[in-house]
């Protein structure tokens, strides 16, 4: 049916009227009453959208339109609905036959003779309906200058001022019969801990043994004692460090405080006898580890995301840290000044790993790449970026070397070649754990047999390295598992924290 614009509007008698012309004989009952929805059936309605546009137009300028429950040809002052008063005025008249006048072009200030550059005000000219803006009496302004100023100092002193640095021994003695301090690795746990030798072969752990808590906050990270793992260093989102045992009675064995914000990272030297810590009060600290003392203080005015010594022995005196600022920063301790500075991410650095008998270190970014760096020259030589990778912010390093597994956001972690190519191997992606958003560290069992992590739902995750098949998941923490960290001489010893303040040790 061809339909146009109704002229007139069909009455109720009209519409209900019986059908004339003979009945059809073959008419069944659903015939006659077809549903096209759930309460029977709807016409549709044929409505001129010029028409619909024109009266909704008028109603929403003049307040008034034609009463569409009446015939438009019989239209008079009491057919309109909305403002009738209005519509008499206007003598029923649309938007479009009035001819709506469109608002008039506010007027600027003249302002003078173009020659005279003074007075001149040209398309910079205030409207002439425009009001000054109110401003404060001189006294007002004194005043308000006086607390911005006030205000500039004081943030200005509590960023400058580095927090003052304390540190608090928790047991009794801190040297045995001997005068060996805590950091001696201890010979009657029985296990080797001298020895370089991974275990054999590593089983899933169970079951939690314990628990370390002292922190009132979520943990950010946790770090074993190099070399024997005796010992095990935590920071904290309390701005502080903990020093504990992890054989024998597990005490906190001491604290180090002197972040006055959360703590982000930390690392051990090679001997473990001094560590640094960057927080995010935008400094780095270098401490000793068994007297508690902070040797040094090291900052650039930006937040350090990760730090790290050259693992070489003989520079043990340079560290890198990555900033916020995209910036991979390498200092020197001895005389506290910025050496070199890697200046080639589009983004803040989260990772900082060494790799190649550590001639070389990986990076990774905000910027969703990964760079290789030969130590000492700030030109990436090689440089990882597809379309379809996301940021990576925890790497770690195979026990053999030849790995690196990154903690992926898109819930993978991904494995790359760590020599030479530094290629995706895409026959190992470990997937089904929720991280994204979190910056979960992974970690491989000293025999490579498995691959540990944690997630955002406080899950402890361990998947076979050969089948990449998630094998185990345990409920670690009520918050999120921010770290899991296979022991080196244990078979079976995984240490988790998490961001409800605890540490766990699982066997």
């Amino acid at each position: 049916m061809l339909t146009t614009c109704f002229t007139y509007n069909p009455t109720f008698e009209t519409m209900f009227a019986p059908e004339f012309g003979p009945v059809n004989p073959f008419k069944s009952q659903q015939m006659a009453a077809p549903r096209n929805m759930l309460s029977g059936y709807a016409e549709p309605a044929h409505v001129n959208d010029f028409m619909f546009e024109q009266q909704r137009r008028t109603f929403s300028t003049y307040g008034y339109a034609l009463d569409p429950s009446v015939d438009t040809h019989q239209a008079s002052s009491n057919t309109y609905i909305g403002a009738v008063d209005e519509a008499e005025k206007n003598k029923g008249l649309t938007v479009f036959e009035t001819g709506h006048k469109k608002s008039e072009k506010r007027k600027k200030l003249k302002g003078g003779d173009a020659g005279e550059i003074d007075n001149f005000l040209g398309p910079w000219a205030k409207y002439v309906d425009e009001k000054d803006v109110a401003k404060p009496s001189e006294d007002e302004q004194k005043e308000l200058d006086e607390i911005t100023a006030k205000r500039q100092k004081k943030g200005r002193n509590e960023e400058d001022a580095p927090a003052d640095e304390k540190t608090i021994l928790h047991v009794k003695d801190m040297y045995d019969y001997q005068g060996r301090s805590y950091l001696h690795v201890p010979q009657d746990v029985g296990i080797n801990l001298r020895s370089a030798d991974a275990p054999d072969k590593c089983y899933l752990p169970k079951k939690q043994i314990h628990v370390w808590s002292g922190h009132t906050k979520g943990v950010s990270a946790i770090r074993l004692f190099p070399n024997s793992g005796h010992l095990l260093l935590s920071c904290s989102m309390d701005c502080k460090i903990k020093l504990w045992e992890v054989y024998g009675e597990r005490r906190c064995i001491r604290t180090f405080i002197g972040h006055s914000k959360a703590v982000r990272d930390i690392c051990f030297n090679n001997t473990g006898t001094q560590f640094l810590s960057a927080a995010y009060d935008r400094y780095l600290k270098l401490w000793d580890s068994e007297t508690g003392q902070c040797i040094s203080r090291f900052t650039n005015r930006k937040v350090p995301y990760c730090v790290k010594f050259n693992p070489d022995e003989d520079k043990q005196n340079l560290f890198v840290a990555g900033m916020s600022d995209k910036k991979i920063v390498q200092w020197d301790i001895r005389t506290g000044e910025v050496v070199q500075e890697y200046d080639r991410h589009l983004g803040a650095v989260n990772t900082i790993t060494f790799v190649d008998e550590n001639r070389r270190f990986v990076s990774t970014s905000d910027d969703k790449s990964l760079r290789v760096w030969e130590w000492d020259i700030p030109v990436d030589f090689k440089y990882i970026a597809e379309p379809s990778m996301h940021s990576m912010p925890a790497v770690t390093l195979s026990p053999n070397g030849k790995w690196l597994a990154c903690q992926s956001m898109d819930n993978q972690i991904l494995i790359f070649g760590a020599q030479n190519r530094f290629r995706l191997n895409k026959k190992k992606v470990f997937k089904g754990h929720m991280v994204a958003g979190y910056a979960c560290q992974v970690d491989f069992s000293p025999d490579m047999s498995y691959v540990v992590s944690g997630d955002a739902d406080g899950k402890l995750n361990i998947w076979d390295w050969k089948t990449t098949k998630l094998y185990h998941r345990i409920k670690a923490h009520d918050k999120v598992c921010i770290s899991a960290l296979w022991h080196p001489h244990e078979t079976s010893k995984v240490i988790t924290c998490g961001w409800d303040g605890q540490i766990k040790l699982w066997d």
